[in-house]
């Protein structure tokens, strides 16, 4: 018997804890379509630019090395 009101414990807390979950949700101010795209666009140029970046780095130490160990 012990062990029934266990489980009901438990999966009270979890069903507690999903509907927590789902009322924080609505409380949440979601971006709309045009700010969306536009954080979109901005992670977009950010991660060309660092991938740029590092890809001249790459090429700088590269040739670096090579005149080095030449």
């Amino acid at each position: 018997m012990a062990f029934l009101a266990k489980m009901k414990q438990s999966f009270g807390s979890t069903f507690s804890f999903f509907a927590d979950s789902w009322s924080e949700l609505r409380k949440v101010k979601w971006p709309s379509r045009k700010e969306m795209i536009s954080y979109t666009l901005v992670v977009i140029g950010t991660v060309a630019f660092i991938t740029v970046y590092f890809y001249v780095l790459d090429l700088g130490i590269t040739e670096l090395l090579r005149l080095v160990f030449k």
